[in-house]
């Protein structure tokens, strides 16, 4: 991936390719798999072929595992850190025994002992981009993110960022330390952030946005056909997208998506991604398989003509509903 390939991640002096590779999948969340069963040596594999590929962004976090997502990207960087650029979150509070607990803690002490661990599981003494995974609403964001700040003054962390935070939020953090990325869900079928005025205020603020799960949570592959095709412990079957009148509604709006791609010779996958690229945003999506980054990262390549792009948007409307992108519970957590 040459230089035109790449962007400016807020304006502190962060660049990375115009696609990253979100890890999540490559192990198990609390036991349980996501996105179904994953292969330590083909994830290992798909790493090393996307930093072959010039893919070098990783997207990870102290809560895939717990903790055995970094340790499976320690072993893979290995012997070539400095050729990554790693970034990792904590928030979800993980105790000594390596449980977690599912609360939200963004309490300074806890931030020093979470980036400590995290810089050994990953086998590194610096992380390149530091993300607060959720708000924690009984600690102050400016308790937090000043304490993120006192990282990026010892060396250890050379970014920071908030994943799922609101725009009073974003301008809260940024005045004590200034924010380089916020991360969040975003796709053709999730834009809360463009009517919430999310994106607005990061664009004022220059701070970069980079969007997980670009393909909604693979519903954009159109290699979902029933809520049979995914197994009873997928998460994804706990999620309203993927449920009753919403799960074939969206395979309606699918089915027109493809026709573009086919018309344009690429992937429905391909075209979702390149949507968000075309957009200036940073997708990371993620996978486990070595076919299917070279298919995303093949996406930097791929343009879309103004009337493809209205074309595109026509099908999905902003304001179109797809469903909720998690139960009650997740949602209550998305600032």
């Amino acid at each position: 991936m040459d230089s035109s390939n790449k962007i400016a991640l807020g304006n502190q002096g962060l660049i990375v390719p115009k696609i990253g590779l979100g890890c999540m999948g490559m192990t198990q969340i609390a036991g349980a798999d996501i996105y179904g069963k994953a292969d330590e040596a083909e994830s290992i594999a798909t790493i090393h072929r996307s930093l072959e590929l010039g893919g070098n962004f990783l997207d990870t976090a102290d809560l895939y595992g717990p903790l055995a997502n970094e340790r499976l990207i320690s072993k893979a960087i290995k012997g070539n850190r400095d050729k990554y650029i790693i970034a990792t979150k904590f928030g979800f509070e993980i105790d000594d025994n390596e449980q977690l607990t599912w609360q939200i803690n963004g309490k300074p002490e806890y931030v020093k002992k979470a980036v400590e661990r995290s810089l050994k599981n990953l086998g590194t003494d610096y992380i390149d981009l530091y993300y607060l995974h959720r708000l924690d609403p009984n600690t102050p964001i400016e308790d937090t993110v000043g304490a993120m700040a006192e990282l990026v003054k010892e060396g250890k962390v050379g970014y920071i960022g908030l994943s799922e935070v609101s725009s009073q939020t974003i301008k809260k953090a940024h005045s004590v330390h200034p924010l380089t990325a916020i991360q969040t869900e975003y796709s053709l079928f999730e834009r809360a952030v463009e009517e919430a005025g999310i994106l607005r205020t990061l664009e004022e603020l220059n701070i970069g946005f980079v969007a997980y799960s670009p393909l909604g949570r693979g519903f954009l592959s159109g290699d979902v056909k029933s809520p049979d095709d995914f197994p009873a412990d997928d998460f994804r079957r706990s999620i309203p997208r993927f449920q009753g009148e919403n799960f074939y509604k969206n395979l309606e709006l699918v089915s027109e998506i493809k026709k573009l791609a086919d018309e344009k010779g690429i992937s429905p996958s391909q075209l979702a991604i390149t949507w968000i690229i075309s957009k200036g945003y940073l997708p990371i999506p993620g996978t486990k398989r070595v076919k299917y980054v070279e298919q995303n990262i093949e996406t930097v390549n791929i343009q879309l003509s103004t009337d493809e792009l209205n074309r595109l948007e026509s099908i999905v409307p902003l304001g179109t509903s797809t469903g909720d992108r998690y139960d009650a519970w997740g949602m209550s957590m998305v600032g």
